[in-house]
């Protein structure tokens, strides 16, 4: 903080000394400039103000805790793990591969929350950060027949984008919309490999969001209701090994039969529970925080009440999470 009040005070220095005779704010110009240029050259004040491949490796653990407590609701799993996955990985001088993440969970209910959370705590710029790629499948790959053509570009993008920078973030969204066997072209740089090409992939991280096994999770947590048990008692063995054997035979998943499942390259599938009503109360009422205004419990119960819930009996559990949350809060507001 100290050097950056330095730099803007040179900065400024011009407009502070127009009193001065011309050669002595030559002279001071000059010493302002090249004391500014030998600043600006510090890598330090550098990433100060811009993104920097590498300084995740900094992460301030503390501060992604507090994102997951303060913005994710009910995914009491998912805070443990990727809290410890991400910190853990990016601690590591030399891990052994790439960090990889397979999200699933029906829409809503935080995925893709969970990636821009990872994102904005290991680069300032979050998802705009030029370390941060974004695939959709629906976008990126919406022809079958192209999907040689499609494994040639993904190739080509991750190996461009890793030898510019070994911190890359990769991101693939819809997994369950994309073509069967396409990511299957990113698996040596998902594998122990020391090196490709001489280039090294492991300290990159890929993360996969996927509505696949929403169903899987869905019936777990369901079954954990109607035993009168709490949500928050499941834990992470009760849906790890359903859920990658599910999403594995799943024939309208990306990852069906593929070798990244086959191969264990995947590190965490990481389980979203549906969402329940107490839970869309808490999004409603974050909405109203962050557009400003005060949480009316009014407001708050209207919007989560017109939400729908499954099954249609018990009505636990919302159908879309808090994904209508914003749309249904402007009629309101």
């Amino acid at each position: 903080m100290k050097l950056l009040r330095v730099a803007l005070a040179l900065l400024l220095l011009p407009c502070l000394v127009q009193a001065v005779e011309p050669i002595s704010l030559g002279l001071a110009a000059f010493g302002a400039v090249s004391a500014l240029t030998g600043l600006l050259s510090s890598h330090k004040l550098y990433c100060y103000f811009r993104d920097c491949c590498g300084q995740g490796r900094f992460l301030n653990s503390t501060a992604l805790q507090v994102d997951l407590d303060r913005k994710l609701y009910g995914q009491h799993l998912v805070k443990k793990v990727i809290l410890k996955a991400v910190t853990g990985f990016l601690r590591n001088p030399n891990p052994k591969k790439p960090l990889t993440l397979s999200l699933h969970g029906w829409t809503g209910t935080g995925k893709n929350l969970v990636s821009r959370i990872i994102a904005e705590n290991i680069y300032k710029g979050g998802l705009k950060s030029p370390y941060v790629h974004q695939f959709v499948s629906t976008l990126h790959f919406p022809h079958i027949l192209d999907v040689d053509r499609y494994q040639d570009q993904l190739q080509a993008w991750i190996q461009g984008n890793v030898s510019t920078c070994e911190n890359s973030i990769f991101i693939f969204d819809e997994m369950d919309k994309m073509h069967p066997g396409l990511i299957d072209a990113i698996k040596p740089f998902l594998d122990y490999y020391e090196q490709l090409d001489g280039i090294s992939y492991h300290k990159a991280i890929f993360i996969f969001l996927s509505n696949a096994g929403a169903e899987k999770i869905t019936q777990v947590a369901l079954d954990f209701w109607k035993n009168g048990k709490q949500r928050e008692e499941l834990q992470l063995k009760d849906l790890d090994p359903v859920l990658s054997v599910t999403v594995f035979n799943n024939k309208n998943s990306g990852f069906w039969h593929s070798s990244l499942i086959d191969k264990n390259l995947i590190d965490y599938f990481v389980p979203f529970l549906p969402l329940e009503y107490r839970h869309v109360k808490m999004c409603v009422a974050a909405e109203l925080h962050t557009r400003g205004y005060i949480a009316d419990p009014e407001i708050i119960t209207r919007v989560a009440e017109e939400m729908t819930y499954f099954p249609k009996t018990e009505r636990i559990y919302s159908d879309k999470g808090c994904k209508t949350v914003s749309a249904k809060l402007d009629f309101y507001l």
